[in-house]
């Protein structure tokens, strides 16, 4: 491996063909303050690096941001692709860079540890894998499951349980031996050859041959009951009726018996979520799961990641893995693991058949995730917000209240509505101010409460766009209505623009001064979503009135333009504004407007004040 030379990216293209080698390796882009902000690895450095000077209407969105940072670029050259595969993983790990994607899960997932080189072997969980002659299983999906398999294989099998490799110095057996569970080599003379059988069922249990582990036990028992010897041949019994159990709680995924790990990716607003399941010996031992911030990537992109990433430390790579989504370079990818394995890996994202059925299966299960887990997060974000706001009960159903005014004139109100944390488009209310026709805010809001208090199916609670005075008032509205099931009421206020570091502000009714969260607090983010979304829809709303009362005062009162004329007129040009600015040549071009009316409209029009005059 060579260090490369340092690179400014303000240099023309021709230049840096000229600058970059043509050879494998790793190219790291570097921000102004030279901290390294993205890093890749590649079979030609020039080819690839070349790549991202494209127009930024070509680049992916979190491509275009990289390079619009991007101001310098350091590489180095190695000797071979692979080198560059191993190279660039432990440069991401170390420098985690901001573009990257980074797979966050430093868990050691435990195993089990057969110790074979002992003279009597015994069963361990671990959680490294060593290369120290032992034979190890797993990993399972949890510290739980290896539990249970482990306490499984004791009531089964019957291997020592004391610790350490030698056996210790005892006058009599241990408990386990009374119980059954042990065949107590540390006081017992028990041949090396009948413990090595018991050691091997296990393997063959572990491995999941479980057909060749019964044909072998059964074997056993008939030998015991010929030669009379029921007790023996009693627990064998035992030990077969154990296993098929056992065999029938087991999921059989791949009838060829095949070790196979299956990758199954989703989206849902914002995150990716990444299952992989993996399949030993043809049966399906568990899972794991992996969360991804959605920050431009594809889901191919994020699966290449997860691969390079994760199975650059597994000690045990599967011959098999199957992924949902294609990936780019996936032969180098594969060659590069299968280097790492010592054996041929295949990478196969399936289209159709058996495999595709098992990719479906890890899909779903990444999408029942996705949505378990937003269910929980909106449970957690209601009782959050019951704690913050020291609500009597939890605000599963929540309102916010807006209004819109021209210095008094066209006012609105809008009420939207959210249920657990999400918006319910089916409770949103547009109202229209009938009794205020003066700037009068606290009384716009009171008359938008007072309307819909009248109604049926109120909420847990009212949020007002505004401070304590918008809260006072609607309380006041609220007092009308004792005689309902009223909602619990609180405001939110902007934060202070002469102090950049202040948060918006809560109000509830009954406590002085507002409740203090900071900046970054859910509850907070939560709330300013929902008054957003209200102060969204008020303009709105605003807006298409505005609008449609400009065009009726401004195009009907022109002689000549009736409802036909003044449709073809909003069809050709869009809207009132665009009217305004049109010329007589313009409006002469929309069919029915005549030279004479094309100059009326331009005189009438341009004599108005312009709609953009106007502001919310």
């Amino acid at each position: 491996m060579n260090q490369g030379t340092q690179t400014r990216l303000d240099m023309e293209p021709a230049a840096l063909r000229q600058n970059l080698p043509g050879s494998p390796g790793v190219y790291m882009f570097k921000d102004s303050s030279h901290k390294i902000i993205y890093i890749g690895k590649a079979k030609n450095l020039k080819k690839r690096v070349l790549s991202y000077f494209k127009k930024p209407s070509d680049l992916t969105y979190k491509t275009g941001l990289l390079m619009s940072r991007a101001k310098n670029l350091d590489y180095l050259i190695t000797s071979t692709e692979n080198e560059a595969f191993i190279l660039e993983n432990s440069l991401i790990k170390k420098h985690m860079p901001r573009y990257n994607i980074i797979l966050r899960d430093d868990k050691q997932y435990p195993s089990i540890r057969l110790s074979i080189k002992d003279k009597y072997p015994r069963l361990n969980i671990v959680r490294r894998i060593k290369k120290d002659g032992a034979v190890y299983f797993g990993p399972f999906s949890s510290a739980y499951s290896v539990r249970n398999t482990l306490k499984l294989i004791e009531k089964i099998f019957r291997l020592r349980k004391c610790k350490g490799p030698g056996l210790p110095k005892r006058s009599r057996p241990c408990l386990n031996f009374q119980l059954g569970r042990c065949l107590g080599p540390c006081t017992k003379n028990i041949p090396e050859s009948d413990y090595g059988e018991i050691v091997n069922q296990v393997r063959l249990f572990l491995e999941g041959r479980n057909t060749e582990l019964l044909k072998q036990l059964k074997k056993e028992m008939k030998a015991f009951s010929d030669q009379l010897n029921f007790e023996e041949a009693a627990n064998i019994r035992d030990q077969i009726n154990a296993v098929k159990k056992t065999i029938e709680r087991q999921h059989v995924v791949s009838p060829g018996l095949e070790d196979q790990d299956i990758i199954g990716i989703a989206k849902q607003k914002g995150r990716f979520q990444l299952v992989l399941l993996f399949v030993r010996k043809g049966y399906l031992l568990g899972s794991r799961d992996f969360r991804f911030k959605d920050e431009g990537e594809s889901s191919s992109e994020i699966i290449e990641a997860f691969i390079k990433q994760h199975y650059q430390k597994e000690t045990f790579i599967p011959k098999r893995i199957l992924i949902s989504r294609p990936v780019n370079e996936l032969k180098s990818i594969s060659q590069w693991l299968s280097g790492a394995a010592g054996e041929k890996i295949t990478i196969h994202h399936p289209v159709r058949g058996e495999k595709l059925r098992y990719i479906r299966m890890a899909v779903s299960n990444a999408e029942d995730l996705l949505s378990r887990k937003e269910v929980k997060e909106q449970e957690d974000l209601i009782e959050l917000t019951k704690s913050a706001l020291r609500l009597t009960k939890f605000p599963r159903n929540i309102e916010g209240l807006d209004i819109s005014n021209i210095q008094g004139q066209m006012a609105v109100g809008t009420i939207v509505s959210f249920k657990d944390g999400l918006p319910f488009k089916s409770g949103y209310r547009n109202y229209k101010i009938k009794n205020i026709d003066q700037i009068d805010d606290y009384g716009m809001m009171c008359e938008l409460a007072r309307r819909r208090l009248s109604k049926d199916n109120l909420p847990d609670l009212f949020l007002v766009d505004g401070g304590k005075g918008h809260l006072q008032a609607v309380k006041k509205v609220m007092d009308e209505f004792l005689d309902k099931d009223l909602p619990e009421i609180a405001a939110i206020a902007k934060a202070d623009d002469n102090h950049p570091d202040s948060a918006d502000k809560i109000y509830i009714f009954g406590r002085k001064n507002p409740i203090s969260l900071r900046k970054d607090h859910p509850v907070l983010f939560f709330l300013m979503r929902i008054r957003d979304e209200s102060h969204r829809r008020a303009i709105g709303y605003h807006r298409k009135l505005r609008s449609k009362g400009l065009i009726k005062s401004r195009l009907d009162i022109i002689p000549g333009i009736g409802p036909k004329r003044k449709k073809r007129l909003l069809q050709h040009f869009g809207d009132i504004r665009a009217i305004s600015r049109a010329t007589t040549e313009d409006l002469m071009l929309v069919s029915g407007i005549s030279p004479g009316l094309a100059e009326e409209i331009f005189r009438t029009l341009s004599k108005m004040p312009q709609s953009s005059d106007i502001h919310e």
